[in-house]
């Protein structure tokens, strides 16, 4: 076994990777974080372990999609602003493509049993991944009794008290500040898997790796950071109300905007605002068509909260914003507009952000909070196996009737994964083919 670091991959290597991902990324926020943790800590070595948990630490505490975020702050450090671009852009590309394409198919030809079947297989796969995913975390951050604890407190206040997740993080983070003071070995990240001679190979960027000179915190640069983009997004938002004036397209930047700052917790907790805003105030679409845009959310690659361009799609074509002739294009018109809005501020929180938290990383009064906050997100995305496991096993509600062939496909994905160490890909692949065939024979 080598014990030298890896070659500093390319941009051109770089790039090849970030597309990849983007265009694999299924399984959700949980998934997405295993499978970069595999390739990037395991496989390529770009990043070590302890590096790797301290930057997803700081992306759980974020508003926004924390796996795109995570993407978009490794591109940052191995390449720069370039690279934080590239890393988190194509992390959402591929997923806007595929959700304007069924959005269309959606739209333009209604129910299709084929597709219709293809998911049924894929449901229960997703829920097979999410449990596999916080299986693999939980094993790699829950090295301690105390964050163990953390971890099972959470999963009991968010699944039984229905606790806001914003004071699940708040309540963490004192708990392991708080435990970071008493018992610090129990709240350093990483280490059980830094110390020397554990096996864990050098990386690009390793646990001894100095900052790099981008990555270094100067208040001018923060300021420099700050006014760019808020001249881009108010240029943005300007030249929409300009075009339009105050109607679908800016309406849907603005309360986009409002939406990415409030996505604690991922996707399913801003969803809710989300229905509130698309169906019952702005009638972008109705209650029925939400669901089937988070099932398509639910199964295609990147961040869960792409469900909003579905939103998006469905309120341009219905809205007709270039006329009865032109729906397909005003529908990608807005999934567009969704899409940036919602987006943009993930880019400068990590630009922003990240030399203070690189400056951070050996600290334990901040490491502290941080693993405390990511063993109580375990808990949180075990809760969220769950939540799956019963929508789909029981899709009219647990009174209603138990879905016998969701349930074994479910079982199957999840022997491959955990049995036999299954990639993400063929696992979905195999139910969606499963779920097809089974449609095609009723």
């Amino acid at each position: 076994m080598s014990r030298d670091a890896p070659r500093a991959p390319t941009r051109a290597e770089a790039f090849r990777y970030w597309l990849r991902l983007g265009c694999i990324s299924f399984g959700g926020p949980a998934g997405q974080i295993a499978l970069m943790h595999r390739e990037l800590v395991d496989d390529k070595r770009w990043i070590s372990e302890r590096r790797f948990l301290h930057a997803l630490n700081f992306c759980m505490v974020l508003p926004g999609p924390e796996a795109q975020q995570l993407a978009t702050y490794i591109g940052w450090l191995l390449h720069r602003t370039w690279g934080g671009i590239v890393a988190g852009a194509l992390f959402v590309l591929p997923s806007l493509v595929v959700l304007v394409a069924l959005s269309w198919l959606y739209m333009a030809h209604g129910d299709v049993p084929a597709v219709q079947g293809v998911l049924y297989g894929i449901k229960p796969a997703v829920v097979a991944i999410v449990a596999h995913a916080a299986w693999r975390i939980g094993k790699r951050t829950l090295r301690h009794p105390l964050l163990w604890a953390i971890g099972v407190a959470a999963f009991v206040a968010i699944y039984l008290l229905d606790a806001p997740f914003p004071a699940i993080v708040i309540a963490a983070g004192l708990l392991g500040a708080a435990g970071g003071s008493v018992a610090p070995h129990a709240f350093a990240i990483g280490g059980a898997h830094g110390a020397a001679g554990d096996g864990q190979q050098p990386a690009v960027i390793d646990d001894a790796t100095p900052t790099p000179p981008h990555a270094r915190f100067s208040w001018p640069r923060l300021a420099v950071i700050i006014i760019v983009f808020v001249a881009l997004w108010g240029a943005a938002l300007t030249a929409l109300a300009i075009a339009f004036g105050w109607t679908t397209p800016t309406q849907m930047a603005w309360f986009f905007t409002k939406a990415a700052l409030l996505t604690f917790g991922g996707a399913y907790a801003v969803l809710p605002y989300v229905v509130q805003g698309a169906v019952e105030q702005y009638g972008w679409l109705t209650g029925a068509q939400m669901i089937d845009g988070l099932a398509l959310g639910e199964t295609t690659p990147g961040p869960l909260i792409m469900v909003v361009a579905f939103v998006g799609f469905v309120g341009g074509w219905t809205h007709e914003l270039f006329g009865p002739h032109a729906r397909a294009l005003a529908g990608i018109f807005a999934a567009a507009i969704v899409t940036l809005f919602t987006f943009l501020p993930s880019f400068l929180f990590i630009l922003a952000g990240g030399p203070l938290v690189e400056s951070t990383h050996g600290d334990i009064k901040f490491t502290a909070p941080l693993a405390g906050i990511t063993a109580a997100v375990v808990g949180v995305i075990v809760n969220l196996a769950l939540f799956f496991a019963v929508h789909v096993m029981w899709p009219n509600g647990t009174a209603g009737r138990f879905e016998w062939p969701a349930a074994v496909i479910g079982v199957i994905a999840a022997i491959a994964l955990f049995r036999f160490k299954a990639g993400v890909i063929p696992v979905i692949a195999g139910c969606g083919l499963a779920g097809l065939a089974l449609q095609l024979s009723r």
